[in-house]
């Protein structure tokens, strides 16, 4: 099998991260929850995560980086502790279902929600996007489209979102380990991301990287493991966030992720991928019959290439990948339906090959020659 559906989940992981979680679960007991060795272990183990997390992303303070299962629970839990009826929050077409739907939910409740429409070609527009700002509460954005891979300009953005007084929320599910980043220097406000697709780690986990001095309202309330006679969840970040046990296991995983990435470099994890996505670009772009979708005059990019074949429906192609040639990919609406609106692609959904730096040179190869025999 040739895999390249890494956008949703990398099947191949850092070294040390199946290590890392069968040593967890043999040696973690319950983290916080007691002096004894195996709860002391599962602290340790979170604790190290936690400082890994916050140098690999540029967040000033290991405290305030909030461990999630997954990026939709931190894009939540972002979303609903800033944002309430009588605000007003600025989105914009290339968002996730994990954006959209928090945001429509509040919307139903009194929030105000103005979205920022996407071209042809899945850009936006940034003189647009600074006419919705005045009065915003805060901006909620993606970094890469999971669908097309546009990057948007988060220095650009943030410096826009502080001018009119909105934070900055990040969905940074496609980009985190992928691409560099440095929340601090981009001027981040609230980061989210997941660990089991760009960061190389376990399903499970995932996580929110908190601003200093911004406040969130608990999203989940529950067991800590200190203050336990108070009625409301204990103030302290990161335990404010994070009610109930802890997936040492998950983050045990996560943890020896982020050290091979902090050892390898995500700057130069980056530049493989990006070799990678252009390979298989060149490689499809003149086939006849298929349309690519996305602005590929601009890199770098996030690692996937959407696509579609004739008049073939998406998941008939997608189908014809896997069962004739042994390629996984993912096909339909990727939660993104907006943006699959702008694109044109609402009915038929699109095919979406999408890389790791342990995908090789043969199988981009092999898979484009795929999609041209499909295409004949």
């Amino acid at each position: 099998m040739i895999y390249m559906d890494n956008a949703a989940t990398t099947l191949r992981k850092a070294p040390g991260v199946i290590e890392a979680v069968t040593a967890a679960m043999k040696t973690a007991g319950n983290a916080a929850r007691g002096a004894h060795g195996p709860a002391l272990e599962a602290a340790g183990i979170v604790y190290d995560a936690r400082e890994k997390l916050a140098a690999l992303l540029g967040c000033p303070r290991a405290d305030h980086v909030i461990f999630t299962a997954n990026a939709t629970q931190a894009l939540n839990t972002a979303i609903y502790g800033l944002l309430g009826p009588g605000d007003r929050a600025v989105t914009t077409d290339l968002e996730h279902n994990s954006v959209l739907r928090p945001l429509y939910a509040l919307q139903d409740q009194g929030m105000a929600l103005d979205i920022l429409p996407a071209d042809r070609q899945g850009r936006i527009r940034y003189e647009a996007l600074e006419a919705l700002l005045p009065g915003a509460k805060a901006l909620v954005c993606t970094h890469a489209s999971n669908l097309t891979g546009n990057l948007l300009d988060l220095a650009r953005i943030a410096e826009l979102a502080h001018r009119y007084g909105a934070l900055l929320i990040v969905d940074a599910a496609q980009t985190a380990g992928s691409i560099p980043i440095n929340m601090t220097e981009l001027g981040v406000d609230l980061l989210c991301f997941s660990g089991h697709k760009g960061l190389l780690g376990p399903q499970g986990t995932g996580g929110l990287c908190i601003r200093p001095g911004v406040e969130l309202r608990p999203l989940l309330r529950g067991g800590s493991g200190v203050r336990s006679h108070d009625r409301a969840q204990p103030p302290e970040y990161p335990t404010r966030l994070e009610a109930g046990t802890h997936n040492a296991h998950g983050l045990a995983g996560l943890g020896a992720a982020a050290d091979w990435l902090l050892r390898e470099g995500v700057e130069k994890l980056c530049a493989r991928e990006q070799e990678l996505t252009r390979r298989f670009y060149e490689g499809v772009l003149s086939i006849g019959g298929v349309t690519v979708y996305g602005d590929f005059s601009v890199w770098p990019r996030g690692s996937v290439v959407a696509l579609n074949v004739g008049d073939l429906d998406s998941s008939a192609a997608a189908d014809a990948l896997y069962t004739d040639y042994g390629i996984a990919v993912r096909a339909g609406a990727h939660c993104a339906p907006r943006l699959h609106d702008a694109l044109g692609t609402a009915e038929r959904g699109a095919v979406r090959f999408s890389f790791s730096p342990f995908t090789t040179e043969e199988e981009i190869d092999a898979a484009a020659a795929a999609v041209r025999e499909l295409a004949g």
